[in-house]
């Protein structure tokens, strides 16, 4: 599942203005490389929509079916907010309405090693 946390107005190349979805995925529990600490966060990711303002507004909150999952594109660089530190990426986060099984999530997680699984 997936939850509506806000939109955005967006200008397409020719002119007209269009809303996009804020989605943002549940909370996992990721590693830290630097502290080997574990902390929290949640994959978000946007999407396009053909809804006005009003209804972007009201579907804050709405929980979706689906998940938010990583793409490999051409790299950018991308500027961190926080500390203004420019890194350059090659993936971006999309989303797929159709949910996942939890073990589809472990075959299909682009870390999975199979030695690590116990039979």
């Amino acid at each position: 599942m997936v939850t509506v946390t806000g939109y955005k107005e967006c200008q397409a190349k020719d002119g007209h203005k269009f809303f996009s979805l804020n989605l943002q995925g549940g909370v996992e529990m990721v590693l830290s490389k630097g502290t080997g600490q574990f902390y929290a966060t949640s994959k978000q990711a946007t999407i396009t929509s053909t809804f006005d303002e009003k209804t972007c507004q009201a579907l804050i909150g709405t929980k979706l079916p689906g998940k938010i999952f990583r793409i490999t594109c051409d790299p950018y660089e991308f500027t961190n907010k926080e500390s203004g530190e420019i890194i350059t990426l090659n993936h971006r986060w999309a989303y797929d309405p159709n949910e996942a099984t939890s073990l589809e999530e472990v075959v299909y997680d682009k870390e999975f090693k199979p030695e690590t699984m116990a039979f």
